[in-house]
């Protein structure tokens, strides 16, 4: 073979690789952005960089895949959900309470699927892994609720601190993290009326 040749088939194999390369990199940005959703767009804003996103999306997909989450049982299920209920009406007497005891029932939710529970920042990126879409809902109501440890909020802050537990709540509490939309719906709605006596 000539050195034209070698030189040839040389940037050939080079083209190739980038084209593989670049196709490679496209799939995981695009798996990637089905999964997280608007917390891959999130994940971007803070660390800076599309690569740089999606290189903490990956390490905590592979964190969450060492965990031993588990779908809660029949009993479980309805256990949370009368605790729920018990705290939704307790918000018409004692809304930051309620605030509270939703934060802690949150956590308890996750506990009993198996999340670790002792770091915020780490619960909320091992959730985000299979709950990308109301992960954003558990950091809005755990601001709400420590602002309001640090200086009272309002009943209608606490209310939507209510409304963002709840769709967090109800996407772990089901199997496969999913909730009809129209039953988170009428539990706002009827936080809302309570809320309004």
């Amino acid at each position: 073979m000539s050195p034209l040749q070698i030189a040839i088939i040389a940037i050939v194999v080079i083209a190739l690789a980038v084209v593989i390369w670049l196709f490679l990199k496209t799939k995981r940005t695009k798996q990637l952005h089905a999964r997280f959703g608007p917390e891959y767009e999130r994940t971007v804003r803070s660390e800076g960089t599309a690569r740089a996103a999606e290189k903490v999306l990956q390490e905590r997909q592979q964190r969450v895949a060492r965990l031993e989450i588990t779908p809660l049982n029949e009993q479980q299920r309805n256990r949370f959900a009368k605790a729920w209920d018990n705290e939704q009406a307790h918000f018409v007497d004692e809304p930051r309470a309620a605030v509270e005891s939703a934060d802690q029932l949150v956590g308890d939710v996750m506990k009993a699927r198996g999340y670790p529970v002792s770091d915020f920042e780490q619960r909320v990126a091992d959730v985000s892994v299979d709950h990308p879409v109301v992960v954003e809902n558990y950091r809005v109501a755990h601001q709400i609720a420590i602002k309001d440890r640090q200086e009272p909020v309002t009943t209608e802050e606490l209310r939507q601190a209510m409304i963002h537990y709840r769709a967090l709540f109800a996407d772990l509490r089901h199997e496969g993290g999913r909730m009809p939309v129209r039953e988170v719906r009428d539990d706002t709605r009827n936080l809302a009326r309570e809320a309004g006596r």
